[in-house]
């Protein structure tokens, strides 16, 4: 699928980095974890789209790996 030039592939990618992005802007940090979860699993599907894996490889480590860290902040750190 292509509109205006740009695959689906590189949609996803401009929507996860668009959610990250506006996870920054927010004030609450359980919506700011949430949106950025969200922004992450973008990024994993975008990685496994890509044409080499061994591109989108460390895209998919990293943005796993932030997941990881916002789901246990959000669901097993008990706020101080």
């Amino acid at each position: 699928m292509e509109l205006f030039g740009i695959t689906g592939t590189e949609y996803i990618g401009y929507l996860a980095s668009f959610m990250v992005l506006v996870s920054f802007t927010m004030k609450d940090v359980k919506k700011l974890r949430l949106v950025n979860m969200t922004g992450c699993v973008l990024f994993i599907i975008y990685g496994f789209l890509m044409p080499a894996l061994r591109i989108g490889l460390p895209i998919i480590i990293a943005n796993a790996a932030i997941f990881a860290v916002n789901f246990y902040y959000l669901f097993f750190k008990k706020p101080s």
